[in-house]
């Protein structure tokens, strides 16, 4: 076995080419620890000070090669280089607790000896060893934001060997990663920052390989690098292309497969990877909807025969046969049987649900449903109870499920679960999924006793009805914590379906169905062409970029004809398998409505010591929505501050992002939440967003979502980004300036500003308004534009002038415009004083009003005892 060496330059002192094994997962019983410091407590008990790893870490040539066993653990060593954040990115999430170890292993080949500093971030406990000596161990516990130590260690002249082993305690969502960077003693002060280094240490990276050509090897690795898509989700007429960047300077031939996450392979190519170039692969309506990964790697025979096995993987998403609505269409009856015809392709419970609805009793699989009884989630166990409730005694429903069913339900945690365990609540939605569970499992199972908690199901529905009427007059009096949240909204949807439709107490199913008719109208008021393009307390990545892969753009298509079926379809099945539930066609007509102009403004409960201030603006040709003044300076997590919307896949936005990561375990991350959260005002159609970012920010700038594949047309000169979309127009600038991305994952879709101090302006504009997009740029750019330290000042296109800085107050024309205390909704729909007892709904002569007190206006609001679910 020959090994050779890969060399690679530190960037800006920081590791960025590893060989990475790992995690080990271990699992660990909910109930073995106890206490505040659980994590130190698993962490202590899982340690171990050997590393685990005896041989030399290699990359991989033969298959054979490479691997290695850490005690009942096997892994493999794979090479990775880190991206812009400098990360080896383990981070995920766990249904179950679990203990994690990862190692990270390279080389530093320094040309003297010397003492330097090693700067060791990570979330979790850390060890490091030099050359075989165990150096340095670090024990904290971080959450989301990670820690820095500096140390000194001693390099000898030559090969140094670096071996990371890094750790981290799993419980649902898991931010788990390193970094290392080597600075000079002069350097050390500015551990974990990413200023560039004023002393040449003379230090290279190198990773030990198997590989034979060197040469071959490095050339396929660079092209690799910057292949890229266009977009990240692929609609029925798309055609999925791969891209080679236009400035690539070394071609390097290869192998295109796309592929299933479980390795179908759906399309193969073989490419020449030169600049420019690209790769045809498929079109969405040929393959099956869902996740996708394109997996590119060298010549086959160099594969396989040379053992150059080096590789790469970009995620995609295909849209399959489904096609995006943009005006409404059909009958609600119409789209209900779609709805479940559509979703009964997936591989779930509630596919396997949609069946029983279109009774396609032979197409059942059963061992979906019997796959959720182990470990269900709180919406898959409603999901089992309204499934016994309204298909358990059909003569064709699978008779050997049931009792699985009933041991599941009987001895599930419910709201009573240690926190420690997976399904402890920890968000509005999970409460109230929880809460809705306790009541139908009570109602079911009276007499019995429920092995999680030794109570009959008597006491469980009264517990559950009493945390239920709770949780549902505070949602109708103070709004949502997770206000407008996607996922949130989903979940709350699907829990109050359940109790408007199965639920035996008038008094719970009443007030269900209030609190679903005003989240219905908060996504109709906040919702552009079907696309929820609001502000969100909790969202995800794949959500904020368009309306393709969003939770309720199946329920907005189902309920009033615009949206999208997707692969989110608990809420969508849920509602559509609905029989006691009359929507009014009040709120359908307020969704599919564009006004010419609507100026919206809302105010949430966000927790006892929070509330959001939220505006929106809407027009036939787009929507810009806003979270006033919302604790700047303050760190984030998935926090959706401000959005611009022209279609379903146009939408732009700003993040400060905390690393280059989209999973949702990383919270913020690279595309949702900010760092430290923006100072952001809005008047209708301009918007200003100041950023202040720390001096040693991890990242070290803020940047747009700027899909330009999505825009009819776009420019950008003198400092703006200019889109159009239909006769919608849009603007935004930078106090700092900006840079078109165009290289690496998100080539052509951002838009990113360097500097800790900026200032962002984002204006909407229209055809009836502003005349041709030429003439809206030329119009833009004569603005008188004016920023002073941390505050700017601007006239806007209707001839208004708007200042606003960090510290300073929203003027429009010199008056101070209020950036708090709003009504709880004040639009032209909704009325509702703060907090709120009714919401008064008007659209054209017809009204609604939605009452959260005690008992319900009988002359505005009575749920029938019969419907089929049809608006009226």
């Amino acid at each position: 076995m020959h090994i050779r060496n890969v060399h690679y330059n530190l960037e800006r002192g920081f590791i960025h080419n590893w060989l990475v094994a790992g995690p080990q997962a271990i699992a660990v019983e909910p109930g073995q620890f106890k206490g505040d410091n659980i994590h130190q407590q698993v962490a202590e008990q899982y340690y171990e000070p050997d590393s685990g790893i005896t041989e030399t870490p290699v990359e991989r040539g033969p298959l054979t090669e490479g691997l290695f066993q850490v005690g009942n653990y096997k892994g493999s060593w794979e090479y990775l280089a880190c991206r812009e954040d400098h990360l080896v990115e383990h981070s995920g999430f766990y249904s179950r607790p679990h203990y994690l170890r990862s190692w990270a292993y390279t080389q530093l080949n320094s040309k003297t000896t010397q003492e330097v500093s090693l700067v060791l971030t990570t979330h979790g406990p850390a060890d490091i060893w030099l050359n075989g000596q165990h150096v340095h161990r670090q024990e904290h516990f971080c959450d989301q934001q990670p820690r820095s130590v500096s140390f000194k260690v001693a390099l000898d002249q030559g090969i140094n060997k670096i071996l990371v082993r890094f750790e981290a305690v799993a419980i649902r969502e898991c931010a788990y990663a390193m970094a290392l960077q080597v600075v000079s003693s002069v350097d050390a002060e500015a551990v974990g920052s990413v200023k560039p280094h004023q002393v040449k240490l003379g230090i290279e990276a190198t990773i030990p390989t198997l590989i034979e050509s060197i040469s071959r090897r490095n050339k396929f690795e660079q092209a690799a690098a910057v292949t890229y898509f266009a977009q990240d989700v692929f609609e029925i007429d798309d055609q999925i292309r791969l891209h080679w960047s236009d400035d690539l300077k070394h071609s390097s031939s290869a192998v295109v497969r796309l592929m299933t996450p479980a390795g179908q392979i759906y399309a193969e190519a073989n490419v020449d990877g030169t600049a420019g170039d690209q790769v045809f692969l498929q079109h969405p309506r040929q393959i099956p909807a869902g996740p996708y990964r394109v997996f590119m790697m060298p010549l086959a025979w160099e594969y396989y025969e040379r053992d150059l096995r080096i590789t790469r993987e970009i995620s995609l998403w295909s849209l399959g046969r489904s096609r995006y609505s943009a005006t409404p269409y059909g009958t609600y009856e119409e789209r209900r049987r779609e709805a479940l015809i559509s979703t009964s392709q997936w591989t779930s419970l509630f596919a396997e649900i949609a069946k029983m609805a279109l009774n396609q009793w032979t197409a059942l699989e059963t061992g979906n449903i019997l796959k959720s009884t182990q470990n269900a989630s709180p919406s898959e166990l409603l999901g089992m109870l309204g499934m016994l409730y309204r298909f358990g005694d059909h003569p064709q429903f699978p008779k050997e499920l049931l009792q699985p069913l009933e041991d599941c339900i009987l001895s599930y945690p419910y709201q009573h679960a240690e926190v420690f365990d997976t399904e402890a609540v920890h968000s509005e939605s999970d409460h109230i999924l929880s809460y809705a569970a306790e009541i139908l499992a009570g109602q079911r199972y009276l007499e019995r006793i429920f092995s999680s908690s030794g109570r009959t199901g008597q006491w469980h529905r009264q517990n559950g009805e009493r945390l239920a009427l709770e949780w549902l007059h505070q949602c109708g009096e103070g709004g949502f914590s997770n206000w407008d949240s996607n996922s949130s909204f989903a979940e709350d949807l699907l829990a109050l379906s359940y109790l408007v439709d199965l639920a035996e107490n008038e008094s719970v199913w009443e007030i269900a169905a209030v609190v679903m008719d005003k989240l219905f109208v908060t996504i109709a008021i906040n919702s552009y062409r079907g696309v929820f393009g609001s502000t969100h307390g909790r969202t995800c990545a794949s959500y904020v970029k368009g309306g393709l892969l969003e939770p309720t753009s199946g329920i907005a298509r189902l309920m009033w004809g615009v949206g999208v079926f997707n692969h989110h379809i608990a809420g969508l099945v849920s509602l559509a398998c609905m029989e006691k539930y009359e929507f009014p066609s009040i709120i359908s007509d307020i969704a599919v409505s564009l006004p010419e102009e609507m100026w919206s403004r809302e105010r949430h409960t966000v927790n006892t010591s929070r509330v959001v201030n939220k505006v929106a603006y809407k027009t036939p040709d787009g929507m810009l929505c806003s979270a006033q003044d919302y604790y700047p300076g303050l760190r984030g997590r998935q926090e959706h501050i401000w959005q611009a919307t022209l279609g379903h896949t146009a939408t732009v936005f700003v993040t400060h992002p905390a690393c280059t990561s989209e999973d949702d375990a990383r919270q913020p991350n690279y595309w949702v939440g900010n760092t430290v959260l923006p100072r952001v005002a809005q008047w209708k159609d301009a918007l200003i967003a100041v950023y202040e970012l720390p001096k040693d920010d991890w990242m070290g700038f803020t940047h747009a979502y700027f899909p330009i594949y999505a825009f009819d047309d776009y420019s950008i000169h003198q400092g703006w980004a200019f889109a159009r979309k239909g006769d919608g127009y849009l603007a935004i600038t930078a106090s700092q300036g900006f840079s078109l991305v165009k290289s690496g994952h998100y080539t052509l879709r951002e838009l990113r500003s360097y500097g800790h101090n900026n200032i962002w302006l984002c204006h909407m504009g229209r055809a009836a308004l502003d005349g041709d997009f030429s003439s809206f740029q030329k119009k833009i750019l004569g603005l008188d534009l004016k920023y002073i330290e941390a505050s700017v000042r601007f006239s806007n296109l209707r001839g208004e002038t708007l200042s606003f800085g960090w510290q300073d107050p929203f003027l429009r024309n010199d008056h101070e415009q209020p950036l708090s205390d709003f009504d709880h909704y004040e639009n032209p729909y909704v009325m509702s004083e703060y907090p709120s007892k009714r919401l008064e709904i008007r659209s054209g002569e017809v009204g609604l009003r939605l009452e959260f007190g005690s008992t319900i206006n009988s002359e505005f609001r009575q749920p029938p005892s019969t419907s089929n679910g049809q608006s009226k």
